[in-house]
């Protein structure tokens, strides 16, 4: 039996936005996937804005150790990741999208084009089907629709705006010329075409902006509804809760627009996107079973990160919060002895560092031990939570900005190397730590909004020590590792391969 991968990652996609959670999003066929799989409920991104979580999600890394921590800053080559390891096994790892992948200059002659953004594909994958800021495959293949290509490509995804709210409106094409619709018929028609395993890595682009979709997913959602956010009544409450969150309020890329309605239109063209991918999915989801290949194919289906839409007055990723974090997870595995689990929703807290242990580990490829994170397979195949699993969710954020010197760290009153913060999130408690700017605690179980800081509040104040002290072990425990098993002596080298935690959470592969 060939072992198949199909790894999906959908652009800025919240983690509640799963009809089958609840949400107004119909979601139907990866509801399906999940009712045929596992729903990680409580999943988390480890890092923000795409490039850093990608690292982490990729390598298996947290931050604190691959340190590729703001968009186009390289990632280390020393460090493997999923592809490369599934390559020395036999695969051949097919990209269709984009990974965010900085490469290390180090490995590349200056003037190598690979080095001139931080799209540059991930080492060890097959760029079959590249498609990130560079829209050309799919540009050539709408003119060859009989589509005019507007100069810069990009307008392909601005036509024309709503006179009444200044968002943008419909795309004027059919979905069958979308993006979306054009990836997935890549993916099919490259299996199509194999004549051995696959394994496919489908990167899409959406729901990340701009929010436009074509018709029926631009109006699937009525914006009057959507106008309930999470937030204080006033712009000047929320920026009182912490420095750094009154800043990114006056930076006009993170706050919301003036107009209400113009922001429930870009929320109902978020989720209208969201639709959009679900129903593409559920044609390749059908294609391969059609094709007899879904009992033999690993799937999982996830995000890099979240997005604020309009919670606590801001856009995009970024800062603390749940909602840039929060992300889905539903993991696929055919194999028989994951059948006693099918069609159920877990609730321990999983993180993207846990992806790659687990493709690996289905395939029954040791993980390295550069990993911070488990494997999940075991959780799926029996249905149990691990001894010794993780009781909280871990993430990070780098806040410098290097392009543009040190503007916001002067008005912030911190160094360059200080523009960064950890979180440590629980069930009920939640702590936040910035490297040179006041902490924050919230009390998720009487303020899951994270409306009120609770640093202050002497009833709060041995929490906050619990806490902190978490977050020093956590990083501890993580260090990066590599050599640090390894001991050279007169009888040989020694290797100690043991596990971070003890008993081992999950047990690595042979």
């Amino acid at each position: 039996m060939s072992k198949n991968i199909l790894f999906i990652t959908a652009d800025q996609w919240r983690g509640e936005c799963l009809s089958a959670l609840g949400h107004l999003v119909q979601t139907p066929h990866l509801d399906a996937l999940a009712s045929e799989g596992v729903l990680f409920k409580n999943h988390f991104a480890n890092a923000v804005p795409c490039g850093p979580s990608r690292a982490s999600l990729y390598t298996g890394m947290y931050l604190q150790n691959h340190r590729s921590g703001t968009n186009g800053t390289p990632l280390d080559a020393r460090h493997t990741n999923w592809a490369l390891e599934l390559r020395k096994n036999g695969y051949d790892p097919a990209l269709f999208g984009y990974t965010d992948t900085a490469n290390d200059p180090r490995a590349f002659e200056q003037n190598d084009p690979i080095l001139d953004n931080y799209e540059g594909p991930l080492p060890g994958i097959n760029p079959v089907g590249i498609m990130g800021e560079n829209i050309e495959p799919w540009a050539n293949w709408l003119a060859k629709k009989g589509h005019k290509i507007p100069s810069p490509r990009s307008d392909l995804y601005f036509n024309q705006r709503e006179q009444d709210t200044g968002a943008p409106a419909a795309l004027d094409m059919p979905k069958e010329h979308h993006v979306t619709w054009f990836m997935v018929d890549q993916v099919m028609d490259y299996i199509e075409a194999r004549q051995d395993k696959f394994c496919v890595h489908l990167s899409l682009l959406r729901p990340h902006p701009p929010w436009i979709a074509p018709e029926p997913y631009n109006s699937m959602y009525p914006p009057e509804a959507l106008e309930d956010y999470v937030r204080h009544e006033s712009v000047e409450q929320e920026a009182a809760q912490h420095p750094w969150l009154d800043w990114a309020l006056k930076q006009a890329n993170f706050i919301v627009p003036n107009k209400p309605e113009e922001l429930a239109r870009m929320k109902a063209s978020y989720l209208g996107l969201m639709s959009e991918v679900d129903a593409n999915l559920g044609r390749l989801f059908n294609y391969l079973k059609e094709k007899n290949l879904w009992q033999d194919t690993l799937i999982i289906f996830t995000s890099d990160h979240g997005e604020q839409a309009g919670d606590h007055y801001l856009l995009d990723k970024l800062g603390y919060f749940d909602q840039s974090y929060h992300i889905p997870l539903i993991v696929y595995n055919p194999d028989e002895q994951a059948n006693t689990t099918r069609g159920t929703i877990r609730t321990e807290f999983t993180e993207s560092v846990d992806i790659m242990p687990t493709l690996l580990d289905w395939l029954g490829i040791k993980t390295p031990i550069q990993c911070d994170g488990y494997s999940l397979i075991s959780t799926i195949q029996t249905g149990t939570q691990p001894q010794n699993w993780r009781t909280e969710a871990h993430w990070e954020y780098d806040f410098r900005n290097i392009s543009k010197g040190e503007a916001h760290e002067q008005s912030l009153g911190i160094t360059h190397h200080q523009c960064t913060l950890n979180v440590v999130r629980g069930q009920r408690y939640k702590y936040v730590h910035f490297t040179n700017m006041p902490p924050l605690f919230f009390d998720l179980e009487n303020d899951p909004e994270e409306l009120i800081n609770q640093v202050n509040n002497p009833d709060y104040f041995q929490l906050v020590l619990e806490y902190a002290q978490k977050m020093l072990s956590w990083r501890m425990n993580h260090d990066e590792q590599t050599l640090t098993h390894i001991k050279l002596t007169d009888e040989g080298i020694i290797c100690q391969d043991v596990a971070r935690y003890w008993p081992k959470p999950v047990a690595l592969a042979s």
